[in-house]
């Protein structure tokens, strides 16, 4: 018999695909562009205001949308064909980019005009960001998910490199309005490349070979509501697990920049170099987990839980720890747990609903996530005032380690909970994408 040749599991088989390649290359340059902004406009804020809360709130502003709109912008990815809604959305983005820059070339900028921009982008953003990577998911067969998102964390983690640097020398030489203007380049290069964009074999939410599609339950343009896309999400039991773990992941074990940089200034009485060395290991162990996490084939929630868990119990070590050397060595394996952990939850986030759901739930995972972003912070503040950096780390590991742990007890004991629902044309059946069984 032919022997079968065994499935990559290179982190870079996402890239063998044509399309994915001019993706990857469009993603780089959008995100140098934007962090190129970020950078720049931080700079902008307080040159206008000279307030550092100023600068904070503008940042805010921009972030806000996600909490209120994300549901109803996760919808229109739903409705919209996918491949016009980024076109579109990029446009627009870069459309407000050009509009910053004019006014700033014209000196016309103000506190209130750079605040409304920001919120705009902010709302544009709620639809572009799930379009875009659920976008990227359906160049690639559904085994190769995986690869796609970790290639995305690095090129997201190159991008800002790029971007960050090229801010500095943008503005030195050309002046603050470029860096707005070289933004806006980037996204129109990327509604550029779309319409050349074409789906692998298998991508998607196409049937793979040998699995028919399925008629549609329900009219063309029905039941797009997001009150079915809160249903959803609520009712899908392993869904609300990779809630759970990622939420109380974020506020007891991802605020690596609070609780680290107390734990080295503090106890271990290293000074804002020895906190700077932490956090470059830290990039490293990120990227590092991102080129490892690419390597999944079968990510699951299951899998998310035990990595979170290993993580933690790692942070507790480092809360731990004497000095900071054994810190530096602590800190490399739970950034790449971490990491790791990140890619494979996405994975799970982005393939385990249907294809026609997949926007509603990023819209349901975006609001959640703003508000432990929101929440996390002042949560841990308060218990490092009661226990301290060190009790911080180790109390907080040792809470996640233990919710995970009586949470995946509970599964065992409790058996899987079926969920119906409607198929839809272009659903695929008789699989679940990725294997993503809690």
């Amino acid at each position: 018999m032919p022997s079968t040749a065994p499935a990559s599991r290179s982190p870079w088989r996402s890239l063998r695909h044509r399309s994915m390649r001019w993706w990857s290359a469009a993603n780089f340059v959008s995100n140098a562009g934007t962090w190129m902004q970020l950078t720049v406009q931080n700079l902008l804020v307080l040159q206008i205001t000279g307030s550092a809360a100023a600068t904070g709130l503008s940042m805010s502003v921009q972030a806000a949308p996600a909490l209120f709109v994300s549901l109803l912008g996760g919808a229109a990815v739903d409705r919209w064909p996918r491949k016009l809604t980024v076109a579109v959305s990029q446009a627009l983005l870069g459309a407000v980019a050009f509009t910053t820059a004019l006014l700033v070339a014209l000196d016309r900028i103000d506190m209130t005009s750079l605040m409304v921009l920001a919120a705009v982008t902010g709302v544009i953003a709620t639809v572009d960001g799930p379009a875009c990577a659920l976008l990227g998911n359906d160049l690639v067969p559904v085994t190769d998910v995986p690869s796609a998102i970790g290639v995305g964390a690095l090129v997201h983690s190159a991008g800002r490199l790029a971007g960050t640097a090229l801010a500095g020398v943008t503005v030195g030489f050309l002046g603050t309005g470029a860096a707005y203007a070289a933004n806006g380049v980037s996204f129109l290069f990327v509604a550029s490349v779309v319409p050349f964009l074409r789906p692998a074999p298998g991508a998607g939410g196409e049937p793979a070979a040998g699995e028919p599609a399925v008629a549609s339950a329900d009219a063309p343009g029905a039941g797009m509501s997001v009150r079915e896309g809160l249903s959803f999400f609520l009712r899908r039991p392993r869904l609300v697990a990779l809630a759970g773990i990622t939420g109380i992941s974020s506020v007891f074990g991802r605020n690596y920049g609070l609780t680290l940089a107390v734990l080295v200034t503090g106890p271990l009485a290293g000074g804002a170099g020895a906190f700077g060395t932490v956090s470059t290991v830290l990039a490293v162990g990120g990227i590092l987990g991102a080129v490892l996490g690419a390597r999944l084939r079968r990510p699951s929630v299951r899998t998310v839980g035990l990595l979170a868990a290993a993580g933690a119990l790692l942070q507790v070590v480092a809360g731990l720890s004497p000095s900071l050397a054994v810190l530096l060595v602590m800190v490399l394996p739970m950034a790449i747990v971490e990491s790791v952990s990140d890619t494979a939850g996405t994975a799970v986030l982005q393939t385990d609903p249907p294809p026609h759901m997949r926007g509603r739930v990023l819209g349901v995972w975006s609001s959640i996530g703003t508000v432990w972003s929101l929440g996390g912070p002042p949560a841990l503040g308060l218990l490092m005032e009661w226990a301290g950096a060190r009790g911080a780390l180790v109390a907080g590991g040792l809470l996640i380690a233990a919710s995970i742990g009586g949470g995946l007890l509970a599964r065992h004991r409790g058996g899987p909970v079926p969920l119906t629902l409607a198929a839809r044309r272009g659903d695929v059946t008789g699989r679940e994408a990725l294997g993503t069984a809690a």
